[in-house]
């Protein structure tokens, strides 16, 4: 049985996520153990933790999670932790030897597409659901639903946003197209969204504004597809998977419409598409003014690319039907323990996790390291009177339309791959659209089991 799990964890190393910062540091951070006997461990020895870390927002290396552990010590001197981080280019790669040779670490820090999706789904993780009975009352039911398999909660979770899109404000102002948005609610409805593409081109070929193309729909490689997921799932207000999360669902009346506007939209020349763009790619075309918009953007594009923007970006929620988006999740980004057989500490684990997640001001700072949200309903703007509380209150304002999380389906590292190839198809060949998404929920539910 343990071969089988350790197979399927290799077939699944392949795993990324389009969001997750970039970068990551080696080696490892200790804090210091003291003698003092405190509950939950072992006869007042000391319990030694490992710890390792995705380089989630700027947990980039071992000094992020300095001052959290050195604070949990304060209350907990005999449990020792050791943090290593690891990275999105070879993490799951080094997490998938450490399990083969019984040297799994005690508590990880990543999303439920991992630790929910992967690992419990292998029978490696801890039980956590004490954690949820204890603090988690105030967590909205869309983080808890996928927070937990077959009903017991494997991942508590800490921070949480939603992937959003961007628009260059003077470019739309210039050609008279911030009618179409409702700039408090930072939303608009899909009707709205192709008159202000209108009026981008428009003004573009009249000279008015210096902009090659309203937008890049970008199908060249994987990187950013929440992106262009979210764009067409939200145009007619649909899903990516179906209800029960069974199957993909790219090929529903509603999806194959907003596919069939997105097509006759290049066609008409108020959207561009590239075969070559990855959303790295479109980012950088959005910040050179190449195109107005981006469907990629987050807090720290702010600072990643401040240097070359020469206009204001405003950051959007897609574009739906009805005006009411629902939004992709950028995480929610939270803890599992594996488990090595050793009680105290899971038990020593299970404290840490409490303290990070629970505790609101270790958890306020914790948070805002991530660059995301609370969970917590009840913690409020951690990011008020901070010097960037004003960049960040949009993004405060999306996770207030999160949607589903359906990255739990079956296969989810298998259709990435084929969502890409199937935009390319249908933008740029003329393909007709129910055939091609018919193909793509084919190959995609093929890789469920």
């Amino acid at each position: 049985m343990k071969k089988k799990r350790i197979l399927a964890l290799m077939l699944a190393a392949s795993m990324s996520l389009g969001l997750a910062a970039c970068g990551g540091g080696g080696g490892s951070s200790e804090s210091p153990a003291g003698n003092s006997e405190t509950p939950g461990t072992s006869g007042g020895e000391a319990v030694e933790l490992q710890l390792w870390s995705f380089n989630i927002g700027g947990f980039t290396d071992s000094a992020a999670w300095d001052p959290i552990v050195a604070a949990f010590n304060e209350a907990n001197p005999d449990i020792k932790i050791t943090v290593t981080p690891i990275n999105y280019q070879d993490g799951d790669q080094k997490l998938t030897t450490a399990i083969s040779s019984n040297n799994a670490p005690d508590i990880i820090f990543e999303g439920p597409e991992r630790i929910v999706g992967n690992y419990a789904r292998n029978d490696l993780m801890v039980d956590l659901s004490d954690l949820w009975t204890a603090g988690g009352s105030d967590i909205p039911e869309g983080i808890s639903s996928v927070s937990q398999l077959d009903g017991t909660y494997y991942m508590y979770p800490l921070s949480v946003a939603a992937h959003c899109m961007a628009i260059n404000y003077e470019a739309f102002e210039a050609a008279d197209a911030l009618q179409y948005l409702d700039q408090d609610t930072r939303t608009w409805t899909t009707d709205n969204f192709v008159k202000a593409m209108e009026a981008i081109r428009d003004a573009a070929a009249a000279g008015t504004i210096n902009i090659t193309v309203p937008g890049i729909i970008y199908c060249g490689a994987q990187g950013g597809d929440q992106g262009t997921r979210a764009l067409v799932n939200n145009l007619y207000s649909d899903y990516y998977v179906t209800e029960d999360g069974s199957s993909y669902n790219a090929n529903s009346a509603n999806n194959v419409k907003a596919l069939e506007l997105l097509q006759g939209m290049v066609d008409e020349g108020t959207m561009g598409v590239s075969t070559s763009y990855a959303a790295a790619d479109e980012l950088q075309a959005f910040a050179n003014g190449t195109c107005a918009m981006t469907f990629c953007w987050n807090y720290s594009n702010y600072s990643q690319y401040a240097a070359q923007t020469q206009f204001t970006p405003f950051a959007m929620a897609f574009p739906s039907d009805d005006g009411v988006p629902e939004l992709e999740m950028a995480g929610p980004y939270g803890f599992g323990v594996f488990d090595n057989g050793d009680q105290a500490k899971i038990d020593a684990a299970k404290k840490f996790i409490q303290f990070v997640c629970d505790d609101q001001a270790a958890g306020t700072e914790a948070v805002k390291t991530t660059g995301f949200f609370p969970v917590h309903s009840d913690w409020g703007d951690v990011y008020e009177g901070d010097a960037d509380a004003e960049l960040r209150a949009p993004f405060a304002l999306m996770s207030d339309y999160l949607g589903r999380y359906y990255n739990l389906t079956g296969g989810w590292t298998e259709q990435r791959a084929l969502w890409w190839p199937m935009l390319a198809e249908i933008l740029t060949t003329g393909a007709d659209v129910q055939t091609a998404a018919d193909s793509f929920v084919e190959q995609a539910n093929a890789n469920i089991a």
